[in-house]
């Protein structure tokens, strides 16, 4: 590993994160991650592992189940340590597991604040992020009802999800935007503007499909080790989340950092 790449990211200037997270999308049912990750001890010691490993960043959402990731989350490492930092999502809702509802309404957002507390068993949520922008609802409604929380101390940091330049600036103009998740990875490059304006803005920036895979569907299309390295050398602010529900694959992902 080459001393000049910072292995942590101050996620909002305030959680010192491990670069290298782990994503939480695929301990769920399947196909179309509905339902219970049905291997429910080994998805438990599959996030007991990770963190042995030293990763301490967790991404997790509503939608993944739903609530299920965020349960088995919360199953496997509560009471969580305390440099431990879990983010969920809200404003996306999945009835079926190809019907996939958004939902950006401030009362649903509370709504799903509320019931992440519960199912997370924690009193402030280290990171909620709003999925997606609702088309029907102004961006700074909805993130209007996130800083309502925030300041009512239920969620600590606000991130925003497929989200693009504009409407990050519109968020940013209601609250504090600690991170963007979008799509992003080796041969992804669409966001890489985005990518730079974050880093300006010291807001880090979580690749999602680091890898290349399809969302439903198993397997990646880029080498492991080989692309996360190279989002990890990309811009400091790069906050990876592999997901994998093999203990041998997550221990070759954190092994990444012996090749950046």
């Amino acid at each position: 590993m080459t001393n000049d790449i910072n292995t942590t990211f101050n996620l909002g200037g305030e959680l010192a994160v491990n670069r290298l997270g782990y994503g939480a999308m695929r301990l769920t049912g399947q196909p179309g991650n509905f339902g219970p990750y049905p291997k429910w001890d080994d998805g438990k010691a599959l996030l007991q592992r990770a963190v042995e490993l030293g990763v301490n960043f967790f991404d997790s959402a509503r939608a993944y189940g739903p609530e299920w990731a965020d349960k088995i989350i919360a199953d496997a490492l509560h009471p969580y340590a305390e440099n431990v930092v879990i983010a969920t999502k809200g404003g996306v809702d999945k009835f079926a597991p190809d019907q996939i509802v958004t939902d950006g309404l401030p009362a649903t957002l509370t709504r799903q604040i509320d019931q992440a507390l519960v199912n997370l068993r924690v009193e402030l949520i280290d990171l909620f992020q709003l999925h997606r922008v609702d088309p029907k609802v102004a961006i700074e409604e909805s993130v209007g009802a996130i800083e309502a929380a925030r300041q009512a101390g239920k969620v600590r940091l606000i991130g925003l999800s497929n989200i693009d330049r504009t409407n990050l600036d519109r968020a940013m103009s209601i609250a504090p935007i600690a991170s963007v998740q979008n799509r992003f990875n080796q041969a992804e490059e669409a966001q890489s503007d985005l990518v730079d304006y974050t880093a300006e803005h010291g807001i880090a920036f979580i690749p999602y499909g680091p890898l290349g895979a399809h969302p439903m569907k198993q397997g990646a299309a880029l080498p492991a080790q080989e692309a996360l390295a190279w989002l990890l050398r990309r811009s400091p602010n790069i906050v990876v989340i592999p997901g994998t529900t093999s203990i041998g694959h997550l221990e070759e992902n954190v092994r990444t950092w012996d090749l950046v």
